[in-house]
């Protein structure tokens, strides 16, 4: 932004992300639990709205964290050539090592692994291929749980409820999408206008459509792509006052 000042150009800044999604009490866990691990896992994490960080409710979340986990082990990682694969090696080496280390750091201190490693055999290949993780034992002001991972590892927080989940996912310097995972659309649609983030979704994550703005609030970006929004920001509004003869 800052070399593009002395050009005088119009910037769009597209930027990091640490989207999170919060399953409330009331969802369907079976499938909140499937969908939002493949959040975690598409593309191995490589997605700006990838969801990074999963805050369920107390009261359902060791349920949630059975059918997560039930739901990750049934991803095959491997060659991406292989039909059977559904997992596949990260970018590059350098990318899946930082991840790694960032998981590292997070199960020295205390954090709990969820998934067998083992039970993901091309991992054997080496970096850039990488087991899935999800992880609990997470402080909310852990590394993993504040930064940005591009990377097919998540943390599952428990939460006490709206307000509890709702401060907790505001309380990150990024501000994409966030996804709220629940059968109450009413619910759904007051807690989507207290998310500091450019897009909320229900009962769905890690999707765009061309026809709704993709943007992004605080460190996620500036300015705004795809629809409507998107489109007249990149162009140049011209206007005609005429009183015609």
């Amino acid at each position: 932004h800052a070399a593009a000042g002395g050009t005088f150009k119009t910037v769009g800044l597209e930027l990091g992300g640490k989207d999170a999604a919060w399953v409330r009490a009331d969802a369907d866990l079976d499938f909140a639990a499937e969908n939002i691990v493949e959040g975690v896992l598409f593309n191995a994490g490589q997605s700006c709205c990838a969801v990074e960080r999963i805050y369920v409710d107390a009261a359902v979340f060791d349920d949630f964290v059975e059918r997560a986990v039930k739901a990750a082990h049934a991803w095959t990682l491997g060659d991406p050539t292989d039909a059977a694969t559904t997992l596949g090696p990260m970018v590059r080496a350098r990318n899946a090592a930082a991840v790694a280390e960032r998981l590292q750091r997070a199960l020295h201190a205390g954090a709990t692994p969820l998934l067998d490693a083992a039970r993901f055999a091309a991992a054997d290949r080496g970096l850039p291929y990488l087991a899935p993780q999800l992880l609990l034992g997470l402080a909310r002001d852990a590394d993993l749980v504040r930064e940005e991972t591009f990377g097919p590892v998540c943390g599952i927080l428990p939460v006490s409820g709206d307000d509890d989940a709702i401060a907790a996912i505001n309380a990150s310097r990024y501000g994409l999408t966030a996804s709220i995972w629940t059968r109450d659309n009413d619910a759904a649609d007051a807690l989507a206008s207290e998310l500091d983030v450019g897009t909320v979704f229900q009962n769905r994550c890690d999707a765009l459509d061309p026809e709704l703005t993709w943007v992004g609030v605080r460190d996620s970006g500036r300015g705004a792509t795809l629809g409507r929004v998107g489109f007249e920001a990149l162009t140049r509004p011209k206007s005609y006052h005429l009183r015609r003869g």
